[in-house]
């Protein structure tokens, strides 16, 4: 683990890391104990008091070299990510190509951290003061993280909190820790202060739980499930929150939909990373006057995906993380097939693997519809109104990221105005994510906004200064 700016080997009890295509061991990490919890936290303490004195420009510098650093490393690390997640190899080099720009996004907002004036004096009763805000940096951010993107989601809280002048305590899954602590490694060669970020392992329970609610953390982000989502929020009522939880994602394609531009969007949105991706396209209402035809080519498209060992340059859809979650998506598939849906492609599964599936037929009931199925999964329904599409867009707990393609704009501003979720992409899937965009959602799917700014924005507080000459 990284505590206190050293390389330490945990004394707890140690837990293997497989590769979730062959269940091959990797290595074998220890959770961390009380006392190494502790330590970590304690010296949180110290590497947030000197990150919130260090100058901006030298935040945004050993940013910049952080990012040079992994940028160096980018094949092993691309290499870790696939073989501890699954995630295809070509698509392990993106995440790692997108860290890099998230670190150079928050090297850049580090500059611009500002506060602004305030016009006092429109107030009569405030006349002659001079007021101006500040922004304060929070302290300890406590970051948990799941599996999917173990670099880049890991980013996301790390560097803006960094560059906010916080320092890290973050918790990497359990089940893919490694990319989690190669990230804690290259900070320290970076040269920041001792800790500044600080990497331990573990289990949620033995160690999320009291790093959460330790009072010396002032925020936690959180990337995982509703319920672990629910579980934080109940435990930290009056601490800063960020949780990005689930979703069942949706596309509209209304009848002037581009069919050659929609189909590989969203196929590639459905089946990426084995649709293990919080905004992964799960639903999809095509007009009855290009639904046969769009069914019929996304069921072709599903019918090619490369399936089989991520570590082969030519595979489009890796295992997923655990035979339990294969054998989760097959309980439903079959239970949406005994309730009528009917299945178009895929369905099957080998050990980790599961082929890319189109299901229609589907009600809103269903499982593979109403809850957040996170494999490759997607249903295809028919739909005769803008209206009654965005009405059954929003009939969802969650409420994470839409999609819309037409070539009306006034419809597609319709739909942006009226679906419940935090983004809405016209002409391009809710899969679509920039890293310096706010991204995050409303309902079940959780609560903040991260993208490097906004992200800045939640961890640090708003002090007003009023000078009285």
């Amino acid at each position: 683990m990284v505590i206190g700016g050293e390389l330490v080997e945990g004394r707890g009890s140690a837990a293997a890391v497989l590769n979730p295509f062959n269940y091959e061991p990797l290595a074998e990490v220890r959770e961390a104990t009380d006392d190494e919890l502790e330590r970590a936290i304690s010296t949180a303490e110290q590497g947030a008091q000197a990150m919130a004195e260090m100058p901006l420009f030298r935040r945004a510098e050993l940013l910049l070299y952080a990012a040079r650093l992994i940028s160096r490393e980018r094949e092993e690390i691309a290499r870790t990510i696939a073989l501890e997640c699954g995630k295809a190899i070509k698509y392990s080099r993106v995440e790692v190509e997108r860290g890099v720009e998230t670190l150079t996004f928050a090297a850049e907002e580090a500059k611009r951290l500002a506060g602004e004036v305030v016009p006092l004096d429109a107030s009569p009763s405030s006349q002659g003061r001079f007021g101006f805000t500040l922004k304060v940096p929070i302290g300890v951010v406590a970051a948990i993280t799941p599996f999917n993107f173990p670099l880049n989601l890991a980013l996301h809280k790390v560097a803006p909190a960094l560059a906010a002048g916080n320092s890290v305590v973050l918790k990497p899954t359990t089940v893919a820790p490694l990319t989690g602590l190669i990230l804690g490694r290259i900070f320290l060669d970076a040269g920041f202060p001792p800790g500044a970020l600080n990497v331990v392992t573990g289990s949620g329970p033995t160690v999320g739980e009291p790093l959460v609610r330790d009072p010396r953390v002032g925020k936690v982000s959180f990337t995982g499930s509703p319920e672990v989502g629910a579980r934080i929020a109940g435990l930290c009522p009056m601490k800063r929150l960020t949780l990005e939880l689930g979703s069942n994602s949706a596309a509209i394609l209304l009848e002037d939909a581009d069919l050659g531009r929609a189909l590989p969007r969203c196929a590639l949105g459905a089946f990426y990373n084995s649709g293990q991706v919080c905004m992964s396209l799960q639903r999809v209402y095509a007009h009855t006057s290009i639904l046969e035809e769009f069914t019929e080519a996304l069921v072709e498209s599903a019918k090619s995906q490369v399936v089989g060992d991520q570590m082969r340059e030519e595979t489009e859809v890796g295992p997923m993380i655990t035979e339990e979650e294969g054998l989760r998506l097959e309980e439903w598939i079959l239970e949406a097939k005994a309730q009528g849906a009917e299945l178009l492609a895929g369905g099957t599964r080998d050990f980790t693997l599961f082929w890319p599936t189109v299901l229609a037929r589907v009600t809103q009931d269903m499982k593979v519809v109403r809850e957040e199925a996170f494999g490759p999964v997607v249903t295809v329904s028919g739909f005769e109104t803008l209206e009654e599409a965005v009405d059954l867009v929003n009939d969802s707990q969650y409420g994470l990221q839409a999609g819309i393609f037409t070539k009306d704009l006034a419809k597609a501003l319709f739909a942006a105005k009226r679906v419940k979720v935090g983004g809405v992409m016209i002409n391009d899937v809710p899969t679509f994510r920039a890293d310096h965009m706010p991204y995050g959602g409303v309902k079940g799917s959780g609560l903040g906004r991260e993208g490097v700014r906004y992200a800045m924005e939640e961890m640090t507080e708003t002090r007003m200064v009023v000078i009285n000459p």
